[in-house]
């Protein structure tokens, strides 16, 4: 007997590979997957403008995209010494005005580069609760420890969604008519909302997502949210905050995204990756021995075998890495 309920998830026609262009959006979620992509050397932008949550910031952050928007003074403000942006995460915050403006304007002009250039945008909605700031009237990505009272709060609708993205969606397509989409939802609650409300807006997510894909059969659903909260329906899935699934979880969640968009050719990629990894990160007790600089010297030589095998995949951090400690 099955213990369990598997979730079926449908063939796309979708696959992604070491020579796609991924383009990542979306709430902490997403940077678990976005991070093991990474780390099996996929070509991935992960979260240019840092961690959103709702769909109409992630839906904001893709238009500068489109735009290749330069930020000015006018773009930021400054709060208890320190200059934000409302489109972005607290990572791009600085005390330095010009130097906040700088890192903005180079992440969006390599993010807008790369979503002309993607095969795959991969989108989490997280939350369907917003807070938009009284005093600018933008929707704020990151609220950067303003005052609540700076904002006002409230869900999104489905119609705000749909309306919101399926106009976008035919502007992406006008600048990328390749590129695909696939869309997940959080399994993270939003339980500081109430247990009733985090489930509104979860509904309200997927219920979006699934209008989208009706009027666009050309746009992919990943079920992470009923993967989290069906076939692993067990706290011992989570982290201690019994919200965040732990590292047994997202590895599960890996696997069935691999099953799902991965072919042979790919995962076997990913094997030969993973038996040279483990070594880059190897750190000794004494760096200087010459066992250990015989151990680098093997461990850059089964790179470049790797990098000659397969050229479309970009090895030369973990080169220069290797050199450096050489």
């Amino acid at each position: 007997m099955e213990f369990r309920t598997k979730i079926e998830i449908p063939g796309s026609g979708l696959l992604v590979s070491h020579k796609s262009r991924i383009l990542m959006f979306g709430s902490c979620f997403i940077e678990n997957i976005g991070n093991l992509l990474v780390e099996n050397k996929f070509n991935a932008n992960l979260n240019p403008f840092g961690i959103l949550y709702n769909p109409q910031s992630i839906s904001q952050a893709l238009r500068l995209l489109v735009e290749n928007k330069k930020f000015t003074e006018s773009d930021i403000f400054e709060y208890k010494g320190l200059f934000h942006s409302f489109y972005h995460h607290s990572r791009f915050s600085n005390t330095d005005k010009d130097k906040c403006i700088e890192k903005i304007n180079g992440g969006i002009e390599r993010s807008s580069a790369d979503l002309r250039q993607a095969n795959v945008l991969f989108v989490t909605f997280g939350t369907a609760c917003v807070f938009r700031s009284k005093k600018y009237g933008i929707i704020a990505g990151n609220c950067h420890k303003l005052p609540a009272s700076d904002f006002d709060r409230y869900r999104l609708s489905v119609y705000d969604i749909v309306n919101d993205w399926e106009s976008l969606i035919k502007e992406l397509k006008q600048i990328n008519p390749a590129l695909r989409i696939i869309f997940t939802v959080s399994p993270v609650r939003h339980l500081k909302d109430g247990a009733h409300e985090n489930q509104l807006g979860k509904s309200v997510l997927l219920l979006s997502v699934d209008e989208l894909r009706q009027k666009d059969a050309g746009l992919c659903y990943f079920p992470a949210y009923e993967i989290v909260l069906d076939e692993l329906r067990d706290y011992r899935f989570y982290k201690d905050d019994m919200v965040h699934p732990d590292t047994m979880a997202i590895k599960y969640i890996w696997k069935r995204f691999s099953e799902t968009y991965f072919d042979a050719d790919t995962c076997s990629i990913i094997e030969e990756w993973n038996k040279i990894y483990p070594a880059i990160n190897h750190r000794p007790f004494n760096a200087d021995t010459d066992e250990h600089k015989h151990f680098l010297r093997q461990t850059l030589l089964k790179i470049k075998a790797f990098n000659e095998k397969y050229p479309y995949i970009c090895c030369s951090g973990e080169t220069s890495d290797l050199e450096r400690r050489l």
